[in-house]
């Protein structure tokens, strides 16, 4: 079959890409009145929770790389280290303005209030970050934006065709999460109207990662081969070990300050991914089986994951208690998830998913003063709403997507590439 779209124009279009954000472009200006808004310590401290955040994917590509057969390590790493190229420029043309642009009924943004982050200034932006420059908020979800399609990737790892995959982000950023994005973040997006607590990302990112990953999972069908021996484990433990140190700024960055609200979600942050580690491993030996350097490393991003949403609303010990149901419910869903017809090659869905749907329901359950235990119920059944109409949204939008890729590229490579390996059939490259 050929491709509708070749090599040719594929990098045609990049050079036109690059020729209008070259063109189309405005000099930053502000005013010294706007000078005497930005904070310092705010904007270091952001500056570096941004860094914080970027360096999860690289962290992602190592915990992914360590977890496939040998024959596909650098092209399931590449998927994840990929996104911070693809993604960076499709957020900078439109990505930014459909997430964060004068809003469309609650549920996406004019495009072109921010293209080309055209009146994305270095003033402080009031709805966005009021201490800190609105050009570097838009760089700080932007992180967010890179890491979500490259948590999708270990769903459908060892037998996507590479550039399929790199058209499917590009679509799943603009028409998923930046509307996700903008209804849960945005002032006038309808979840936020509502009521719904999302303090860094349990749906935006972890629910929509996970529903797309289970979507993609059954629409690539099962691997040919299936080998459940990890390539590299110390691979895994420093993936593991990198996301968690990324994860501070990725919850306590949120805060959007140098503040109390960063210090809480900094410790509860710590807190429940240790709870969900020890969890993990002792729940491993409970179900007779024994207590592996995996099985800490998933357990760890799952307590991440769960309180992700919950960070900057609940105490210390709800943290806990949080990061501990998640490791349970985590760990059966995996159990579950690999008796089943479905082929997640990675658990991304019981991981991120399932963990993002215990996060949020977890935060409407926690959160101070609006938590059900406050005795308030409007929370919760917003929460409980928002889920449903997430999964249903993610799940069948994706599934679109996955078709409309399809249709162009052939999305699943060849039997005989995915026996040979990605690494050789899509890259050219061998790992030692």
């Amino acid at each position: 079959m050929k491709y509708i779209i070749g090599s040719k124009i594929n990098f045609l279009v990049l050079f036109i890409t690059v020729c209008f954000l070259l063109i189309y472009n405005e000099p930053y200006s502000f005013s010294d009145e706007n000078l005497s808004l930005i904070n310092k310590a705010d904007t270091a401290w952001m500056i570096v929770a941004c860094a914080f955040v970027l360096l999860m994917t690289p962290g992602l590509a190592f915990f992914y790389g360590g977890m496939v057969n040998t024959k596909n390590i650098i092209s399931t790493m590449l998927q994840s280290f990929v996104a911070l190229g693809v993604i960076s420029i499709v957020w900078v043309i439109v990505g930014f303005s459909l997430a964060f642009g004068d809003s469309y009924y609650g549920i996406i943004g004019n495009p072109m209030t921010y293209l080309n982050f055209q009146n994305v200034t270095l003033s402080p932006n009031a709805n966005f970050g009021p201490t800190i420059p609105f050009l570097l908020f838009a760089f700080f979800q932007l992180k967010f934006a890179i890491i979500t399609p490259a948590i999708i990737s270990g769903s459908f790892a060892e037998r996507i065709r590479f550039r399929s995959y790199i058209l499917f982000m590009l679509l799943f950023t603009l028409f998923i999460y930046s509307p996700l994005a903008h209804m849960t973040w945005h002032p006038e997006g309808i979840f936020r109207q509502w009521g719904v607590l999302d303090f860094a990302g349990g749906t935006v990112v972890h629910m929509s990662a996970g529903l797309a990953a289970l979507s993609g999972a059954y629409y690539l069908g099962k691997r040919k081969k299936i080998d459940a021996k990890p390539a590299n484990i110390p691979f895994i433990i420093l993936g593991a070990g990198l996301l968690w140190f990324g994860w501070f700024g990725f919850n306590a960055g949120s805060a959007l300050g140098s503040n109390i609200d960063a210090v809480i979600a900094f410790a509860n942050t710590n807190l429940a991914s240790a709870t969900s580690m020890v969890t993990w491993i002792f729940f491993d030996r409970f179900m007779n089986g024994k207590m592996t350097a995996i099985g800490a490393c998933i357990g760890a991003i799952v307590g991440l994951v769960a309180i992700t949403p919950a960070a900057g609303f609940v105490t210390l010990d709800q943290s806990i208690f949080i990061g501990f149901v998640a490791a349970i419910i985590c760990n059966l869903s995996i159990r579950l998830t690999r008796k089943s017809a479905v082929d997640d090659t990675l658990d991304v869905f019981a991981s991120h998913g399932v963990g993002g749907i215990v996060g949020m329901i977890m935060t409407a359950v926690f959160a101070n003063e609006s938590g059900l235990i406050n005795g308030e119920t409007e929370t919760f059944y917003a929460h409980l709403i928002t889920i449903l109409i997430v999964a249903v949204f993610t799940i069948l939008i994706s599934y679109l997507i996955y078709k409309l890729v399809d249709l162009i590229m052939p999305l699943r490579v060849r039997e005989d590439q995915e026996e040979r390996g990605l690494d050789a059939s899509q890259h050219g490259e061998l790992f030692m």
